[in-house]
């Protein structure tokens, strides 16, 4: 049973390393007897691992058309961008901050203004967060933010090329990191919940487009 755990794991980070780097896009149909190629495996750990990332919403079962990444929607942004500022919040409250944690984020955030090209730019603003509320001890809380933050790529990815939002998302994280300095604890956490709203605000107006 354990090994075939092991396995079923494996195969969910394989297809997680293939969403955030862009291999995997949505709407795209998941082969399952190509991946157990690929992946040297049988077809049932790929389809447990796709009925894990089924419950995340990253993967839907369609009938007759088998499992496709899920599509990207005007009413999930709200509720994925509003959940997971929720869950940042939370942590971010009950969390410490040591000296040492602050200089790290503080090297994040430098290297989230040194990022060029979205997907760069993505994956440092996502590992700031990531870092922001990795002192929160609830591994339950963890890894569903993981998990949204994967799906979070895509909308990222699909509509997030304006150098103007970057421009005010880093200036909240700079206003993040200080109140966290200054052990505001409270601005903090507005500042936090406001820098994921821009963001939202900006992927609507987008969807509202399409």
């Amino acid at each position: 049973m354990a090994s075939k755990t092991i396995v079923r794991d494996q195969v969910r980070g394989y297809l997680l390393e293939q969403m955030t780097t862009g291999k995997l896009n949505a709407g795209q149909p998941l082969n399952l007897a190509a991946l157990a190629r690929t992946l040297n495996v049988s077809v049932t750990p790929i389809r447990e691992a796709l009925t894990q990332l089924q419950q995340s919403n990253l993967i839907k079962a369609i009938p007759n058309r088998g499992f496709v990444i899920s599509e990207l929607d005007f009413k999930e942004a709200k509720d994925l961008y509003e959940l997971v500022a929720d869950l940042e919040v939370l942590a971010l409250e009950h969390s410490t901050f040591e000296e040492g944690f602050i200089r790290r984020l503080k090297e994040q955030q430098t290297a989230f203004k040194n990022a060029t090209g979205t997907v760069s730019r993505i994956t440092a603003k996502l590992e700031f967060h990531r870092l922001l509320t990795e002192n929160y001890k609830n591994a339950l809380a963890q890894q569903l933010l993981a998990d949204l933050k994967t799906r979070i790529f895509f909308y990222e990815r699909a509509f997030m090329s304006d150098d103007e939002v970057y421009s005010k998302s880093d200036n909240q994280h700079d206003g993040i990191i200080s109140a966290i300095e200054d052990d505001n604890v409270p601005t903090a956490a507005l500042l936090l919940k406001m820098n994921w709203m821009l963001i939202l605000n900006y992927i609507q107006k987008q969807l509202r487009i399409d």
